[in-house]
């Protein structure tokens, strides 16, 4: 399998440092709000790398966390902790957030059919983790306590763009919007591993640290909350492509100091969705979720689909148009499977055939978009309904979009529409045209017709016999 590593900007052959156990990290939701489309899109393309894995034959341990402290507005340190802004915005405890936000999160994940993580940990949960990690880095002169804060010290960097190619003074303060200098810093690129209350007195979550009563940095927590479960070596680490700066650069840094060596292999960033106007964003005021969609009478298994069919590394431009045509797309794909027949044997030649151009679009760079492809190349195939049945199967084990399940449902609605409009005598009636016709008495046959019209029956003639509605 090929990935593209956004650590080494080009694809790989992917190798696990254990092929018993591929160690995979995703970065989890800061639960201060519902997640938009946008954010979700990420969710849906993480899943479908984690299952592909698995597909290919590859064990996975699959950690994500989940943010609840410690996220700033501004994404380098500065400004109200998220949190405390949902709190207040709806005038609740940041941990009634942090759980109403959390429980919504997984509802929006199940309706996508993103699998749950392995091991989902809450960053309040690795307190004792967080502070062991900062007094090393301390110790060994990594990180500089000023200000009532604790700072990692980028300069004992060899170099600390990893993702990228900017000079130092290529980044200036202002990185991000809002961002304002630190003065305690030394260096500008340098952040926080530990805030105090002499910076956040009206911080609601604090705990007790060697350097007073604060909490975390945003960016430590997946640090700590990887190294807990997965130990001191990482296959893959994934994410959104706006987490690459600061968020996991910084990651890198604080890891690698700590534990001296390399941390992870591969970094999978899934790049955004925007709109018209740009990225989605929460800050913009508002934002599309699943509920939402739902609510306009959409699928999500449509939205899924319109994400598949594109590749991770592109912008995805979100319209109501496109997402419109994804739905055409996926009732057009359930009407077809909806008409094979599970009869006779699977012809197993054909199957391996279907099967190998499913494999080469995972094994390309998880290319989602031909893996979609080899679904209608299933539709068309010259084989027999069992063998497109069970490819199909196999392959809804990595896509995800309920394929049999939804052709089963449709079939079952037709089946029922069918027995609801059922009359005896209107059929006898029909059938009684259909004769008068190939007689080519054309007048009982009007006659016929008209008569079931004033009783509110509409005949409608077909290449496979005339059919009849209520109308």
């Amino acid at each position: 399998m090929y990935l593209y590593n956004s650590l080494s900007h080009k694809k790989e052959l992917f190798t696990p440092n254990d092929p018993k156990l591929v160690k995979m990290y995703t970065c989890g939701p800061t639960v201060y709000h519902y997640a938009h489309i946008g954010n979700l899109r990420t969710y849906i393309m993480e899943d479908v790398l984690e299952k592909s894995l698995r597909y290919l034959g590859y064990p996975v341990k699959r950690v994500m966390n989940i943010t609840d402290v410690g996220h700033l507005a501004s994404d380098a340190d500065t400004g109200e902790d998220k949190m405390l802004k949902g709190a207040k915005r709806e005038n609740k405890t940041v941990m009634d957030i942090a759980r109403f936000y959390t429980d919504a999160f997984f509802a929006d994940c199940d309706k996508l059919n993103i699998k749950r993580p392995d091991v989902v940990e809450p960053a309040t949960n690795c307190i004792a983790q967080y502070i062991e990690m900062v007094q090393k880095l301390l110790d060994t002169g990594k990180a500089y306590f000023v200000g009532g804060n604790v700072y990692f010290d980028t300069s004992t960097l060899e170099k600390y763009y990893v993702f990228n190619d900017h000079d130092e003074e290529d980044l200036a303060t202002g990185v991000r919007e809002g961002v304002e200098e630190d003065t305690n810093k030394r260096n500008k690129n340098d952040f926080v591993l530990w805030f105090t209350k002499s910076k956040f007195e009206d911080q609601a979550l604090k705990w007790d640290s060697p350097w007073g009563v604060g909490y975390p940095g945003w960016h430590i927590e997946c640090s700590c909350i990887s190294m807990k479960h997965l130990g001191e070596d990482l296959d893959i680490h994934a994410g959104g492509i706006d987490n690459a700066f600061p968020h996991h650069t910084n990651e890198i840094a604080q890891s690698e100091s700590y534990l001296g060596h390399k941390w992870c292999n591969y970094w999978f960033h899934v790049h955004h969705l925007n709109t018209d106007t740009g990225k989605m964003s929460k800050s913009k005021g508002e934002f599309l979720t699943v509920s939402l969609l739902e609510s306009k009478g959409y699928d999500p298994m449509a939205y899924r689909l319109f994400c598949l069919q594109s590749h991770y590394r592109r912008n995805l431009v979100f319209t109501w148009e496109n997402l419109d045509n994804a739905v055409t797309a996926y009732e057009k794909l359930i009407a077809k499977i909806a008409t094979f027949k599970a009869e006779g044997e699977v012809e197993e030649t054909a199957l391996a055939q279907l099967k190998e151009k499913f494999v080469n679009a995972l094994n390309g760079d998880l290319n989602t978009s031909l893996a979609v492809t080899a679904v209608y190349d299933v539709l068309k195939a010259k084989c027999n309904d069992a063998t497109k049945l069970a490819a199909l199967a196999d392959f809804d084990k990595v896509l995800s979009l309920n394929l049999l399940q939804a052709a089963a449902k449709l079939r079952k609605k037709q089946t029922q529409e069918e027995a609801a409009s059922a009359d005896p005598e209107i059929d006898a009636l029909v059938a009684a045209r259909t004769e008068a016709k190939k007689a080519k008495n054309w007048a009982e046959a009007d006659r016929i017709r008209d008569e079931l019209k004033a009783r509110g029956i509409e005949i409608i003639d077909t290449p496979q016999g005339a059919k009849w509605r209520k109308v």
